[in-house]
């Protein structure tokens, strides 16, 4: 009889826990089933910026599908920065309502300091972004799923810059190489101070260069040396949300360009189309120099000439766009001397980068130059 009471109630015992575990299981299939259908309920976005960190912002923000065709997005997400007065920079988050969405559109921005920490700055993006999309996840059923929490920030500190917003870059490069019938060395050094404020920007950079190389071919030998020293100061004040007036300053002496020493002021005065409000997205800017350049040469030029004081102008125009449909910038530059008018030079560079389809990108970048003011070219030939 024992057994036969153990058998039955060892069946009856796997009868019941197959009860109880179906309803859990049932349950467990249901919650994970309501989380995914929530999660196609969430909105479609599309995050154009081609410096951030999708994966981190991926694994921090899961409460909204990604998308790679910004057609199929509702929420399209433009990220763009520019420098501060502060010498950090100033992130602008445009979310801008697509399909279900359309029209409704909002503007958020967050700043960092100029010695952030790339962990610090994708951090202060992903908030950014969470508070961005709050306003369009709340008319989405998954805003069930959010929650709310506020953390209560320390006290601000006044902390005075002990370095009166300047900031100093020093740079160093060396190349050493050769063989029995070659040697190349080379060396370049740099640094640069900048200032940055609302009210002034004052740019400093200071630059040198070495390079020299010898060949041998049998019992000749051929040396080459090239020394390059380069100054430039950049000095601008804006005016107005359109107008800035600044000058510019060039010391520089190049065995290469065959000048012993020359110096070339230039008060500068631009303007842009496009308020400062909008600098981040959109700027179509002129800009004319008026210069004066006094230069000695090393060697006489083609020109018959070992020093001379010259007047010239430039002017520039300068296209910076960035949309949804891609992003380009462009750059005519013309400049003349007043001597002569035939001496002068027109440059233009672009970079073009347009979305056609879904994960299809067109990228194109090139320019060109016509170049007449070539005035240091010695007037010797090639030595040995």
């Amino acid at each position: 009889m024992a057994p036969r009471i153990i058998l039955r109630l060892g069946f009856i015992l796997i009868i019941y826990m197959a009860m109880v575990s179906l309803p859990l299981k049932s349950l467990a299939q249901t919650a994970e089933e309501s989380i995914e259908t929530l999660k196609k309920t969430a909105p479609k976005i599309y995050i154009d910026c081609f410096w951030c960190d999708q994966d981190y912002i991926r694994t921090e923000i899961t409460f909204v599908n990604y998308v790679r065709d910004r057609k199929e997005a509702q929420i399209h997400i433009l990220i763009t920065t520019r420098s501060t007065g502060g010498g950090g920079k100033e992130y602008t988050l445009f979310f801008m309502g697509q399909n279900e969405f359309e029209g409704i559109n909002d503007t958020h921005k967050f700043f960092t300091e100029q010695n952030a920490t790339a962990d610090e700055i994708r951090a202060a993006l992903v908030q950014a972004l969470k508070v961005g999309l709050m306003s369009y996840v709340a008319k989405t059923p998954i805003a069930r799923r959010i929650k709310i929490d506020f953390k209560t920030p320390p006290p601000p500190r006044e902390e005075k810059d002990k370095w009166n917003y300047w900031l100093f870059n020093l740079s160093l490069s060396g190349n050493f190489n050769g063989e029995k019938s070659y040697a190349n060395r080379s060396l370049q050094t740099s640094f640069s101070a900048n200032r940055v404020t609302e009210e002034l920007k004052i740019q400093l950079s200071l630059s040198l260069g070495h390079i020299f190389q010898r060949f041998s071919y049998g019992s000749r030998e051929i040396t080459s040396s090239m020394d390059t020293y380069n100054f430039n100061g950049l000095v601008v004040k804006a005016i107005n949300d359109h107008w800035s007036i600044g000058g510019y300053l060039r010391a520089t002496s190049s065995t290469y360009e065959n000048i012993q020493f020359e110096l070339s002021p230039a008060p500068a005065i631009e303007y842009n189309v496009f308020p400062y409000s909008q600098s981040s997205r959109r700027q179509l800017r002129f800009l004319y120099r008026f210069g004066f350049n006094t230069v000695n040469y090393r060697e006489e030029t083609i020109y018959e000439k070992l020093k001379e004081n010259l007047w010239l102008e430039s002017l520039s125009v300068t296209l910076d766009l960035k949309e949804k449909w891609g992003s380009i910038s462009t750059t005519l530059a013309g400049s003349h001397y007043f001597h002569d008018f035939k001496k002068n030079r027109l440059t233009l560079f672009s970079v073009i980068n347009l979305r056609l389809v879904k994960g299809l990108d067109f990228f194109i970048f090139g320019g060109g130059s016509r170049i007449h003011d070539q005035l240091s070219l010695p007037k010797g030939g090639a030595t040995f």
